[in-house]
């Protein structure tokens, strides 16, 4: 990429090392930590339409910047564009040229995602690359980066009241599966201590999931086959379509993944207790807010379980 003058020469000019820093210094969860940070920034750029963009968002914090395009989440993305926010482009090759036009204080990302730019990013502002798996760190760390630790603290005390309420009402005996149906196969992410977002929530609620869909090890996901998808024998099925963003993909692969013999023959299936669940969520999870709707479906299809 070919840039102006003036940004070469803003690349050039390094930032303030955490030892001379007149902001925050943040020592976890953030590549190449320790980092310096803004005590109170007021231009922020995210690099992921997930995350950072709903959590951000969710805290209040004053985001100028972001992928949009590729953000699974509709309300979200509608939600951004309404506060003016702009787009950057591919949240895997986020347009530089149009983060330097907007003159960020702290851009934020992900470890995993972005830190093959974090040179080129930190030489346009402080930036955070957050680097922890579990949404509540992740959630912490943003709180911590941006100066609203208490407003993630008090969010995710909210939820936990609401999920241990929920564990409470549980009905024992019930085993849950959770299936996501994409056009290139089926995703089953694992109860387990990696389990991912929704998973995880699910875990925290009291769901019991069945023995394929568990682990005691680092295992995320597994892909079943048609012929393996008999092993999902809970008493519940929800499942997630994830086609794509252009009107009536989902629908369209709904429609022939449940007209399908084998699908016909899951037990959840025949008894009439099969839920397709909102992709926003479920695929697009992103905040304490998607948490909770998480939470409505549990309450929805599980605790009302006949």
């Amino acid at each position: 990429m070919r840039l102006p003058s003036f940004f070469i020469l803003l690349f050039l000019c390094a930032w303030p090392a955490a030892a001379d820093c007149g902001g925050r210094t943040i020592t976890r969860h953030v590549m190449q930590a320790p980092i310096c940070v803004p005590g109170e920034p007021k231009r922020v750029v995210v690099l992921d339409p997930f995350y950072n963009l709903g959590m951000a968002l969710e805290l209040g914090v004053p985001v100028v910047g972001a992928p949009l395009f590729t953000a699974p989440d509709a309300g979200l993305r509608a939600r951004a564009e309404a506060a003016s926010i702009v787009d950057i482009g591919d949240t895997r090759q986020p347009d530089l040229e149009r983060i330097v036009a907007l003159q960020p204080d702290l851009i934020l990302g992900d470890g995993q995602l972005h830190g093959q730019f974090y040179g080129k990013l930190a030489r346009i502002a402080p930036t955070a690359l957050i680097d922890v798996a579990d949404w509540k760190d992740y959630l912490l760390t943003l709180g911590d980066v941006t100066g609203r630790s208490d407003k993630a603290a008090e969010a995710l005390r909210a939820f936990g009241e609401r999920a241990s309420a929920i564990r409470a009402r549980m009905p024992e005996g019930i085993e849950v599966s959770v299936i996501r149906v994409a056009t290139h196969g089926f995703h089953v992410y694992l109860d387990g201590p990696a389990a991912y977002a929704p998973y995880a929530v699910l875990h925290e609620a009291g769901v019991k999931r069945t023995a394929y869909e568990t682990t005691d090890g680092d295992a995320v996901l597994k892909r079943p086959t048609w012929e393996e998808i008999g092993e999902l024998n809970g008493r519940i099925l929800l499942y997630v379509v994830a086609a794509g963003n252009m009107p009536g993909q989902d629908d369209d692969l709904e429609a022939e993944t449940i007209g399908n013999p084998l699908w016909k023959m899951l037990p959840a299936v025949q008894a009439g207790r099969a839920y397709r669940v909102d992709k926003a969520a479920w695929f697009g999870f992103n905040s304490v807010a998607s948490a909770h709707r998480i939470l409505d479906d549990v309450e929805r299809y599980i605790l009302t379980a006949p």
